[in-house]
């Protein structure tokens, strides 16, 4: 695949935002998310355990509603500006995720996806088989449990959605928006939470609302993980990274079921949102069907993704990540 590929013109017809589309994905995602959640809440808080079964609905619905947020953090959801950092920031409550804070550091990832050198912020931790050999007992054994599935999808979504992004970070002075958008969707979070348990008991808030968010998280997780965490995906130093390559070829093409394409607000043409993440997620499948040269870029199927869990190490003169093994 060329470096040099003509790509602008390609994405042109795909970037406008249309508020029609948004709202109705909006409202379709929005209603049924209450609808699930108010039925199973008030069916737990009346022992009808059955109401559980609305759980997997209710997290798929809220994953569906962060790829909504996330449209929103690339100013593509709504052509307005305000439009998108309003709706971020009420959808980021529902979604643990503080709107601003996050929209800077997944700013951050779009910019240094495959660049070896600029690793750290917003990735999954990655090293390298030279850095790895060169690292202590100790430190081998802590990277080999950070990269263990059972931490990374066990409890990797826990620490990150529940703890982490309840916790501002760095100086306050300089990254006061950080702050208060971290303070702010706390503060919002807890007062959601102290009125459902004030009207239907801390027990429905418990076996309902927080682990539909934990298997949210999880998918979320998931999802973000096998983007770019493929055997033969692209890291480059920065002397020789590429842009354009490191979106064709670092960003997977996740080729699911139409449904789960709907569940996952389109993330799975996640080749297509690194080169122009301005492109509304409601228009990333026909910009992927109208240019033959854009299917040329890693596909990954459901049961051929799983493989992926066990990928550890870049290998740097293989050029593919290996398992540890």
């Amino acid at each position: 695949m060329s470096n040099d590929l003509p790509w602008r013109p390609m994405v042109a017809p795909y970037l406008k935002p249309d508020t029609k589309l948004a709202v109705l994905q909006l409202v379709g995602t929005l209603l049924p998310f209450v609808v699930a959640l108010g039925l199973m809440l008030v069916a737990i808080n009346n022992g009808y355990w059955a109401g559980l079964l609305l759980l997997p609905i209710g997290a798929v619905l809220v994953v569906r509603l962060f790829m909504l947020q996330h449209d929103c953090g690339h100013g593509s959801f709504f052509a307005r500006k305000w439009a998108n950092d309003a709706l971020g920031l009420v959808l980021g409550v529902l979604t643990l995720t503080p709107y601003t804070a996050w929209r800077g550091a997944h700013a951050v990832h779009h910019a240094n996806t495959g660049n070896l050198d600029r690793r750290g912020i917003g990735d999954v931790t990655t090293l390298t088989v030279p850095e790895y050999n060169a690292l202590s007992r100790w430190r081998r054994l802590q990277y080999r449990l950070y990269r263990h599935p059972l931490v990374l999808f066990g409890f990797g979504p826990i620490w990150l959605f529940l703890i982490s992004n309840r916790i501002p970070s760095g100086d306050p002075r300089r990254r006061w928006r950080d702050w208060l958008s971290v303070l702010g969707t706390n503060a919002a979070l807890a007062i959601m939470l102290v009125s459902l348990v004030l009207t239907l008991g801390p027990v429905a808030v418990l076996v309902a609302w927080l682990p539909m968010m934990v298997l949210a998280a999880t998918i979320g997780v998931w999802l973000f993980y096998i983007q770019h965490q493929f055997e033969n995906t692209y890291w480059e130093p920065k002397a020789n990274w590429d842009f354009q390559t490191a979106a064709l070829k670092g960003a997977s093409f996740y080729d699911l079921p139409r449904v789960m394409h709907w569940m996952t607000g389109n993330i799975g043409f996640h080749h297509i949102h690194h080169l122009s993440s301005r492109i509304p997620n409601y228009r990333l499948r026909a910009c992927h069907e109208a240019n033959p040269v854009f299917q040329a870029s890693p596909r990954l199927t459901f049961w051929s993704s799983l493989k992926c869990a066990r990928l550890a190490l870049w290998d740097t003169e293989m050029r593919r990540l290996v398992p540890f093994s």
